[in-house]
């Protein structure tokens, strides 16, 4: 679209021609899906108004208009959604009810790239009945997980193969090069999330026909290594429920799945130490905190000496070898310090956050990292014999603000979308995105932005199945 017909839109199209997309929420991960929707705002004659709790701003165009609001405020917030075209969620979960309630009222599309909770199902029977689309999953993890996999599973499927095997593992990190400290590690999303990672009850999978499951206890512990050309070894841990996905990606009967949350190797090990103190604990308030130093907080749930350190209580405690690199570890994240909190009020897992909020921030022209791989196993419909494919995904970002975390989470959603508001995707009803006619146009999009998964096919004698 040349200039002279774009400035002809903007001053003479009427408003009812314009596209009103509403967005909730305007946190770290909404930077490349506001982008995007933003460059794509002339051309398909969009106006963008983005709301969140407190003022924000991260793309200066005439086409975005940023706001205040909380999302609980009913009357606020049925006023723009009945005025929008589509609505997209990028709050936390726990947020989406208030969004989806409204959405339904005035008969509106909405995209999440958040979990499907039992709190939007509740939704289903509504959406469906008002031939409504809502979407929701179609972020990194889940997302493009899902789309990746599915994409693969659907094809062995149409070339006769056998499913045996399903592994799928994802991490943000931080990249290669600004990797600077021993955990190899650095936050670039929801920092409360890694802390209280793998709470929710135990890993649940199956492996050769064997069902599985690991409790919050014994998860850092249960770890393998998984190796990816020019980016070299990762450990994966097992992630809360793998089961629920033999259904939602059609795998009944399959003798192994299994899913995973990837770090650099050595971290869940040093991890498991917070885990086995107890400092992960989020059900609780710890008492005094507020004139309370690190090393006072690690010293609360050691045994009583009066005269051993708190490093020696620590690592007698926990087993830890006097060479072992968890020691570097634990006194570079500074627990053994005699800084002060500085809250008022703090659980364990809380006080532990704010310690590694002070060394695990991106820098600003620090880079993150996203990796996604999955490994099929499957019967060759022809040789009879067991093959490997893996797939595997790297994505670099640009700095501390455009993420490699922002652009994998709000890439699918932008996609997404934009088919919605062009009319080619025309699906009714509350969907994730495994669905050929979903997954099939966003990954394709997707590779024009550097998201492109590569493939590889093994040796037989790697196949070990």
């Amino acid at each position: 679209m040349d200039r002279m017909t774009k400035i002809f839109k903007h001053f003479f199209n009427d408003e009812q021609s314009m596209k009103h997309i509403l967005i909730f929420g305007a946190g770290r991960s909404c930077n490349t899906l506001i982008r995007y929707l933003a460059a794509n705002a002339d051309e398909f004659d969009w106006k963008i108004n983005i709301f969140d709790i407190r003022e924000s701003k991260s793309e200066n165009s005439e086409r975005v208009i940023y706001s205040v609001m909380n999302v609980k405020d009913e009357t606020a917030r049925d006023l723009q959604v009945k005025n929008a075209d589509l609505v997209i969620s990028m709050l936390p979960a726990r947020f989406h009810k208030y969004v989806a309630k409204s959405c339904v009222k005035f008969s509106k599309n909405l995209l999440t790239a958040s979990y499907e909770t039992d709190e939007l199902t509740a939704f289903r029977g509504d959406v469906q009945k008002k031939g409504l689309f809502f979407l929701n999953e179609c972020g990194l993890d889940p997302g493009l997980d899902h789309m990746s996999a599915m994409n693969l599973i659907d094809r062995i499927k149409n070339n006769g193969h056998t499913l045996l095997a399903f592994e799928s593992f994802t991490g943000g990190l931080v990249a290669p090069e600004s990797d600077d400290n021993p955990w190899n590690y650095k936050f670039s999303w929801n920092p409360r999330n890694v802390v209280v990672a793998g709470q929710e009850g135990p890993a649940k999978f199956i492996q050769n026909g064997k069902y599985k499951y690991i409790p919050y206890n014994r998860l850092f512990r249960r770890t393998e290594l998984i190796e990816i050309d020019d980016f070299g070894m990762f450990e994966g841990y097992a992630n809360r429920d793998s089961l629920k996905y033999i259904g939602q990606y059609n795998l009944q009967g399959i003798p192994t799945i299994y899913r995973g949350t990837l770090r650099r190797p050595g971290f869940c090990r040093a991890w498991n130490v917070f885990v086995q103190l107890g400092l992960t604990d989020d059900s609780y308030y710890i008492e005094n905190v507020e004139n309370m130093t690190y090393r006072e907080f690690i010293n609360s749930f050691l045994y009583y000496h009066p005269s051993d350190s708190v490093e020696v209580k620590l690592y007698r405690a926990m087993h830890i070898d006097q060479d072992s690199d968890i020691i570097r570890k634990m006194k570079w994240i500074g627990i053994f310090d005699n800084t002060k909190i500085g809250l008022k009020k703090a659980t364990p897992a809380q006080i532990l956050e704010h310690i590694l909020k002070q060394k695990w921030q991106l820098h600003p022209n620090d880079k993150d990292m996203v990796v996604m791989w999955h490994k099929f196993i499957y019967r060759d419909a022809k040789t009879k014999l067991p093959v490997k494919l893996t797939s595997s995904l790297v994505v670099l970002g640009e700095d501390s603000e455009h993420t490699a975390m922002s652009k994998t989470v709000g890439l699918p959603l932008a996609v997404a979308a934009k088919l919605v508001l062009t009319g080619n995707l025309k699906l009714k009803g509350m969907f994730i995105p495994t669905h050929k006619l979903i997954y099939k146009p966003v990954l394709q999009e997707l590779e024009q932005h550097g998201i492109k998964f590569k493939e590889k096919l093994h040796d037989a004698e790697e196949v070990g199945y």
